[in-house]
């Protein structure tokens, strides 16, 4: 198969997503998203958001939390369906949002959403399995964990971002534009044809991925130095 050679594009895995805060850098101490004291950075519209959220690297004792998070939208089609085990592997991947409760002074605990960060290449990752639980959407928690994602690929020194996914505007208002193809050289294509990840699969547009990615837009970031 011919990889295509667009400037400035990649690929991935489905995602779904919704709306969030800026979060500091991916670290290993929890980080702490209260959405109300946002004030640059995240869209008008969750300013006023009631939702209190901290933000962690998932631990091994939160693979089938996550799971369960994922298993709604993997009925739908809309994210990728794994087995248990494949989420244990993948855990170091993920970071995991935590409700601490309503401002108001409700009572809200367990995982509220959840995201994973692949690297592919030297230069490249992608985003994977960004999902929110249902109740908690359109209150910032997807943006914030999306920040810490990208945070953490700068600290890596990586230079491009992919995601596969329905969530077109919520991506394209981080920057990821559509892309088209498979952006990388013959040589690393060749490279990555190697591997057995459904999700690098999808980013090399492969035959046997395209049942997964019916529907689903390619698009790319060019993170900033």
């Amino acid at each position: 198969m011919t990889p295509a050679t667009t400037p400035g594009a990649e690929t991935g895995t489905p995602t779904v997503t919704e709306a969030a805060a800026p979060v500091a850098s991916a670290v290993s101490r929890p980080v702490s998203v209260a959405a109300p004291d946002v004030a640059t950075g995240m869209p008008d519209r969750f300013r006023d958001a009631a939702w209190r959220t901290v933000l962690r690297p998932a631990r091994p004792a939160d693979a089938r939390a996550i799971a369960e998070l994922v298993r709604p939208y993997a009925e739908r089609r809309i994210l990728i369906g794994k087995d248990l085990i494949n989420y244990f592997e993948d855990i170091q991947e993920f970071t995991v949002a935590e409700g601490t409760g309503r401002l108001d002074g409700t009572t809200e605990s367990g995982l509220i959403g959840c995201g994973a960060l692949h690297v592919m290449w030297d230069d490249i990752a992608e985003v994977r399995t960004l999902a929110v639980r249902r109740d908690h959407l359109h209150h910032g928690v997807g943006h914030a964990i999306l920040n810490n994602l990208l945070d953490r690929a700068r600290t890596l020194g990586l230079r491009r971002v992919f995601c596969l996914t329905f969530e077109v505007d919520f991506f394209a208002a981080h920057g990821f534009k559509e892309i088209q193809g498979t952006p990388v050289g013959t040589d690393i294509f060749v490279e990555m044809l190697r591997s057995h990840d459904d999700g690098v699969a999808e980013f090399l547009d492969l035959a046997r991925a395209k049942p997964n990615t019916l529907g689903n837009t390619r698009m790319l970031l060019e993170l900033d130095d």
